[in-house]
C-alpha cells in the first residue's frame, strides 16, 4: 500500500472494436451539462447584446445559476411536453434561487436589471430549443463518427424484450442492438419480433470477441445465478462492459453503479471510471497538463533525438503497436533505446538487466524514463493519458490475458505514460508474478481514481524516474 498517497476508494479480434466515445456516455454528459451550458451561454449572449462587461455582478449570477442547473434534469428520451415543462421549471428554479439570494444579500440592487429581465424572459425558450436541437443532432453526430456500439441482451423474457425495445427506440443511446442469447427452447421465449436469437449462453463469449460486442445486458432472474457466474467467467477474456437487469450482485463489482435505461434499472458490474463527466475532467487534465509538458519538454526531446541519430543507426523515434481503450490497436511513440525497433505485435522480449540490445545512450534514457517523452504526443492525440495503466506489447497481452484474472479490464481506459504500478516500483519484467503485481495496482487505480490521485502519481513519477534502481 502507499504510505503518502491520497486514499484510494474502494484476442486480437478486439483491436478494431467500435469507438465508445459517444456510447451512452456522451448522452449522459450532455443531459448533465446542457442546462448549465445554455444558462451560461445565454447569460454571456445577453450581456454582449447590452454591451455589459462580464464582471463580479454577473459572475455571482453565473455561479448561482450553474449550481442550480447542474446536473440537468431533462433527458434526451423525454417527450416534447416533458421537455417544455422541465425547461420552464429550470428557469423558475434559477429565478427563485437568485431572488432568495438577492433578498438575503441585496444583490439585486446592484445587479444589471435591464439585462436580467430579457435573460429570464427568454431562458425557458432557449433551454427548450437547445434540448430539441440536441435530439436532432445527437443521432447524426453518433452516425457521423461511426461510434455506435454493438449490444446484445442475455435473456429472452419480458424484461429483456422491454430493454431491447428501449435500445432500438432511442437513437440517442449510440448503440446498435443485434440480438439475444438464451438457453431455452424457442417455444418458451417471449415474442422478439425481427431480432434474432444469436445463440446459447455458452456461445456468448466467442460471439462477443468475434463481433466486437461493446455492451452485454443480462436480463436474467436471481434463480439464474449459477449460469450468470459461469457467463462472467467466460467473458473475462473480453473488454465488453457488462450490466445486470435488474440488480444481481453475484460477482466482484468493478466500478459498479446503478443507471436508468428507459426507466429500467441496470447495474454496471464492470465499467470505466471515466464514463460521463469524469471522462470530461480526465480529458481536460490530459489536454492542459499535456500541452504544458510538451512545451517544457520540447527542447529536451529535440536534443535527445539529435543524440540518438548521432550515436547509433536507426530512427530517433520508433512506433510500437499497443492495445488502447477497449482493446483497440493504437500506435505508441518512444525514443529508440535499442539496436532493434520491435513492433511487439507477434513476438516481444522484455528488456533485462545488461541487455545487449540496449545502446549506451538508450540505457541512460531508460534509466530516467526519458524514452517515454514522445508519448506526450499520444496523449494530445487522445490515444493515451498522462496517468493510467502502462500499455503492454500486443504479444504480451495475448499471452497473459487468459492467465491473470481481469487482465483485460485495464483496457477500459486509455493507457498512461505513468501509473500507480510504476510509482510503486512494479515496472519492467514479463514473468507471471511481476505482471500480476502490475495488474493489481492498475485495477486498484481504476477503482479509486480521482484527480488528486493523478496529480500525486505525476509528482511521484519525477522522483521515481530519477532514483528508481529497478529501471534498466
Amino acid at each position: 500500500m502507499l504510505d503518502s498517497s491520497p486514499v484510494l476508494r474502494s484476442s486480437t479480434s478486439e483491436r478494431n472494436a467500435p469507438k465508445l466515445g459517444t456510447t451512452l456516455r456522451v448522452p449522459k454528459a450532455v443531459e448533465a451539462l446542457l442546462d448549465a451550458g445554455v444558462f451560461l451561454i445565454w447569460l454571456v449572449a445577453v450581456a454582449a447584446w447590452f454591451g455589459e462587461a462580464i464582471d463580479a455582478r454577473l459572475a455571482v449570477a453565473a455561479v448561482l445559476g450553474f449550481a442550480l442547473t447542474y446536473p440537468g434534469n431533462v433527458a434526451l428520451t423525454d417527450t416534447t411536453s416533458e421537455t417544455l415543462r422541465k425547461s420552464i421549471v429550470t428557469a423558475i428554479t434559477i429565478l427563485a434561487g437568485l431572488a432568495l439570494y438577492s433578498y438575503a444579500s441585496g444583490w439585486l440592487h446592484w445587479a444589471p436589471r435591464r439585462q436580467l429581465l430579457p435573460w429570464f424572459a427568454f431562458l425557458p425558450a432557449a433551454l427548450f430549443g437547445v434540448h430539441m436541437l440536441a435530439r436532432v443532432l445527437m443521432p447524426k453526430l453518433i452516425d457521423l463518427t461511426d461510434s455506435r456500439a454493438t449490444v446484445v441482451v442475455c435473456g429472452v423474457n419480458e424484461i429483456g424484450a422491454n430493454l431491447a425495445a428501449h435500445l432500438e427506440g432511442h437513437p440517442y443511446y449510440g448503440v446498435r442492438f443485434v440480438g439475444y442469447f438464451d438457453d431455452r427452447a424457442r417455444e418458451r421465449l417471449v415474442q422478439i419480433g425481427s431480432n434474432p436469437l444469436l445463440g446459447t449462453f455458452k456461445e456468448l463469449g466467442d460471439y462477443a470477441r468475434r463481433n466486437h460486442v461493446s455492451r452485454i445486458y443480462m436480463a436474467l432472474p436471481m434463480a439464474a445465478q449459477p449460469r450468470i457466474v459461469q457467463m462472467l467467467a467466460d467473458l473475462q477474456d473480453c473488454t465488453a462492459s457488462i450490466y445486470f437487469v435488474p440488480d444481481v450482485f453475484v460477482t466482484d463489482i468493478f466500478n459498479g453503479r446503478v443507471e436508468s435505461l428507459g426507466g429500467l434499472p441496470v447495474v454496471a458490474v464492470r465499467e470505466s471510471p471515466f464514463a460521463g463527466v469524469n471522462g470530461i475532467v480526465k480529458r481536460l487534465e490530459d489536454l492542459v497538463l499535456g500541452s504544458l509538458a510538451l512545451m517544457a519538454a520540447a527542447p529536451v526531446m529535440l536534443a535527445i533525438a539529435v543524440a540518438i541519430r548521432a550515436t547509433s543507426r536507426g530512427p530517433a523515434v520508433f512506433r510500437q503497436r499497443r492495445y488502447g481503450v477497449d482493446g483497440r490497436d493504437i500506435i505508441v511513440y518512444k525514443f529508440r533505446t535499442m539496436t532493434v525497433a520491435e513492433d511487439g505485435a507477434n513476438v516481444f522480449q522484455a528488456a533485462r538487466k545488461d541487455d545487449q540490445r540496449i545502446t549506451p545512450l538508450g540505457r541512460i534514457l531508460r534509466k530516467t524514463s526519458l524514452d517515454e517523452l514522445p508519448q506526450i504526443i499520444n496523449v494530445l492525440q487522445g490515444r493515451m493519458s498522462l496517468v493510467g495503466p502502462r500499455p503492454h506489447a500486443v504479444a504480451m497481452n495475448e499471452q497473459f490475458r487468459k492467465l491473470i484474472p481481469q487482465y483485460m479490464v485495464r483496457h477500459k481506459v486509455r493507457p498512461g505514460i505513468t501509473g500507480l504500478a510504476q510509482v510503486r516500483g512494479f515496472r519492467g519484467g514479463d514473468s507471471l508474478e511481476e505482471l500480476t503485481k502490475r495488474i493489481d495496482s492498475d485495477l486498484e487505480y481504476l477503482r479509486g481514481w480521482s484527480l488528486g490521485l493523478d496529480l500525486w502519481i505525476l509528482a511521484k513519477t519525477v522522483s521515481v524516474a530519477l532514483f528508481d534502481k529497478k529501471a534498466f
